[in-house]
Formats: C-alpha cells, structure tokens, sequence
C-alpha cells in the first residue's frame, strides 16, 4: 500500500493555514500546519514529512532564515525535505534569496491553491514520492562517479572523494542530475530548467545561476574559478569531468 504524502504548512495565518489543510486534505494529502519556526522544528521531529509549505514572512525567525538552517542542518535535521517557499507578489529578490538559501519552488501571494496544489505534485513527482511516480530497476542502483565524486540517483545522496556525505538541497539535485546525464554538452539556461524542473517551471533565468552557484560552492575546488561546470559565454554551462557508472554499487554507507 502506497504511502500518503505528508505536507508541512508554515504560516502564521490561521485562515490560509486552515484552507489550504482542507483543500490538500480533500485531494488526498496528508497535512499537518505550523504557525512559526518553532511548530515547525517540532512538526518535523514527529514525524515524516514529505515537503514544507513556508511563507517568507513570520513571525521570529523568518523563511529564508528556517530554510538556510535546515539545509545546513543535514538530512538528519530535515535538511534535505523539498521547500515551496511563499512570498509577496512581484518580489524577485526574495524569490532569488530563497533558491540561495535552498528552496525547491516559489509560488507569490495571493494564490490559487489549484496552482500550489500543482507545484507540490510536481515537486513531489520530481522526488519520486507521489504513488503514481515509480524508479526504474535500473535507476534504483545508478551511481554516477565524477572528478572522485559519486551521487547515488535514487537515494539522492552526493559524495565527495573523501566518501563524506555532502548535503544537497532538492534544486541542487535536479540541476546536478541534468549535468551528471549530460557530460560534455553545453546546456543554456532553458534547457536547464527544462532538464531538470520539466515543463511544470516557470521561465526564471535567474533561477538557473543561482542553483550552479550553490553547486560550485560545494564540489568545485574553488569555486571563483570553475573548472567542473563551467560557463560558455552566450551559450549556458558545460559540465566537464567524464562521468562514469560502476557496475556495483561502491561500498560507502553513506550511499546506503
């Protein structure tokens, strides 16, 4: 029996709590709410969540800061849960600091709950938790290796050459997907998005350099100067190292 998935609602408005509990509800979400950081710290350590819903704006710590804390904390801390972060109609900037700090999507107030219904089945669909989105057998034990790093495709999990789990954000592991499948090749920005958020994003070039920053910063040597995925002037990035398949699973338990 396929599991329900488990949606965190994050805002300190009782009424769009309240709604969208039982619009998500209705379309056969399982939905737990919180009204700050704190409720949500203590949501996440009852219980499995699947994806967070958080607004920008609350009260104490707000959403940029609870998503740059739970993405350094580490899976272990909630690190690694999707982020659809909530924020004001036509604010770019926060839209652009959110994906620095780790969220997944964005959707502006006011909304139509349809619409973020839609983007958490997308997000959802992209990490493979939705019953309807299956791995291949072959994509349950694909480990691609690259410049002595390995990312396990199906757990999700990035390893760096000293075999030390590397935390990555779920943004970061669409657009490391989409280079580790298509070594060599220069991608610009709409291929990108499209490779790795599908047909459900919306244009935002913006989104697309953000995310290859939070990638170099953590497997490029240094990151001012790349040599892994590297730009191509008027063209987009190239990732450059060849990318190898092992024809066993490599014997490192954080790949478990």
């Amino acid at each position: 029996m396929e599991r329900t998935p488990h949606i965190l609602i994050v805002d300190d408005d009782r009424e769009i709590r309240d709604l969208l509990n039982r619009f998500l509800v209705k379309h056969g979400l399982r939905v737990s709410t919180a009204a700050d950081g704190r409720e949500m710290i203590a949501a996440l350590q009852s219980g499995a969540i699947d994806l967070i819903v958080l607004d920008l704006m609350l009260p104490g710590e707000d959403g940029l800061t609870l998503t740059r804390n739970l993405r350094a904390g580490g899976a272990a801390k909630g690190g690694a849960v999707p982020i659809i972060m909530l924020t004001a109609m036509g604010e770019e900037m926060d839209r652009i600091v959110g994906l620095e700090m780790g969220a997944d999507d964005y959707l502006a107030k006011p909304f139509n709950p349809r619409e973020l219904l839609a983007r958490i089945k997308a997000v959802l669909r992209r990490f493979e938790t939705l019953p309807t989105s299956h791995a291949s057998a072959e994509n349950a034990e694909s480990v691609c290796c690259f410049a002595g790093w390995m990312l396990n495709l199906s757990s999700q999990v990035l390893c760096n050459p000293a075999g030390e789990k590397v935390t990555i954000s779920g943004g970061e592991f669409e657009f490391l997907h989409a280079f580790v499948t298509h070594p060599g090749r220069v991608l610009n920005r709409d291929q990108l998005l499209d490779l790795a958020r599908g047909r459900d994003a919306q244009p935002f070039d913006r989104a697309v350099d953000v995310q290859v920053s939070r990638l170099r910063k953590k497997i490029e040597p240094d990151p001012k100067r790349p040599t892994i995925i590297k730009t191509v002037r008027g063209g987009g990035y190239m990732f450059t190292p060849s990318v190898t398949t092992p024809v066993t699973m490599p014997d490192h338990e954080a790949l478990q």
